[in-house]
């Protein structure tokens, strides 16, 4: 099986080889024809409201990409794969949706920008680990991945040990790698040897799409360029475009979300009404229910499966009663 060797930037460190086969940590890949990237000036582009947002289309009428106003996140349609982790799930997440991180947030009219022609021609068709295929490095069993300075930078990981304090700051990226971390706004980490090799919920998030996907991220809870610490704050404080607002209450408005989006909950309310857990929108398994990939304490990691509550948010159970929230960052 023929292998393929990526280069992916990362934040703070030299960039990133690792090798990829059609099956990558719990992914299948399914071959399908790709878009014209050579010629993006053949593309039309539609606005489009709540959120605003620009679709972008072949002259022949399929979606390429949907570039959302604020944010840098973008969707991009390619071929399909199937997401699969038989040890915590049965079901299967099957999507053409790839996610992507553009190099800066998008505005109405950006397609006529540089940066975006350059952007799209490299994106459009690309299958290199994207988010998803990066998020599902660090689910159970996930080969261990090094850069080529030989730091592990993916693979199996666990939750991390519970401080018995109180504590909500468990387990950040720089815990999982081992090594200490400067921070843009002046705060330094050191990483804990206790919890190498492990990740909380908004660890994981800042591991994938910051440390991996190279998003700005923040040393505290507090306002700025890049995401903050903890979940709480990437939903009040952080960059993006709120897609659905918190009201305090359980929302139901499923049909906003975009595979990518991140999906905040409150799974304590009787520590407070305080956000206090975030996750990666999968998108529709193939029981039609929505599904969401985060690290969760009950099953030890990274995961989007059904141990310790469904990881839904729209078929009663603990995940879908605690969903409050949605942003894309």
């Amino acid at each position: 099986m023929a292998v393929l060797v990526t280069v992916i930037g990362v934040s703070g460190t030299a960039a990133i080889h690792f090798a990829t086969q059609d099956r990558l940590g719990g992914v299948t890949a399914v071959s399908a024809s790709g878009s014209d990237a050579s010629n993006p000036g053949s593309y039309s582009y539609e606005r489009v409201e709540n959120p605003a947002r620009t679709l972008v289309r072949q002259a022949s009428g399929p979606l390429i990409a949907t570039l959302t106003d604020g944010s840098r996140t973008v969707m991009l349609a390619g071929p399909s794969r199937t997401f699969r982790e038989p040890k915590f799930t049965t079901v299967e997440v099957t999507t053409t949706a790839w996610v992507r991180l553009a190099p800066q947030p998008w505005a109405a009219g950006a397609e006529k920008a540089e940066w975006f022609r350059t952007w799209l021609a490299k994106s459009a068709g690309d299958t290199s680990p994207d988010i998803f295929a990066v998020a599902m490095q660090y689910i159970d069993s996930a080969a261990a991945v090094t850069n080529a300075k030989k730091l592990r930078v993916a693979g199996d990981a666990t939750f991390g040990p519970d401080s018995g304090e109180g504590r909500l700051e468990r387990s950040d990226f720089y815990d999982f790698l081992g090594v200490n971390w400067d921070f843009p706004d002046k705060v330094t980490e050191a990483a804990s040897s206790e919890r190498y090799g492990s990740l909380d919920c908004s660890g994981f998030v800042r591991m994938v799409y910051g440390y991996r996907a190279g998003y700005p991220l923040r040393g505290s809870n507090t306002a700025g360029p890049g995401l903050p610490r903890r979940a709480w704050a990437m939903s009040q404080l952080g960059p993006g475009t709120p897609i659905i607002a918190d009201s305090g209450q359980r929302t139901l408005a499923y049909a906003a979300l975009q595979p990518g989006d991140l999906l905040f909950f409150n799974l304590d309310p009787f520590d407070g009404p305080q956000i206090d857990h975030v996750g990666i929108y999968l998108g529709i398994d193939d029981e039609g229910h929505h599904r969401v990939l985060s690290s969760r304490q009950v099953a030890n990691g990274p995961t989007f499966g059904d141990t310790g509550g469904k990881s839904l948010i729209d078929q009663g159970g603990k995940y879908s009663l605690a969903f409050r929230a949605a942003k894309r960052i």
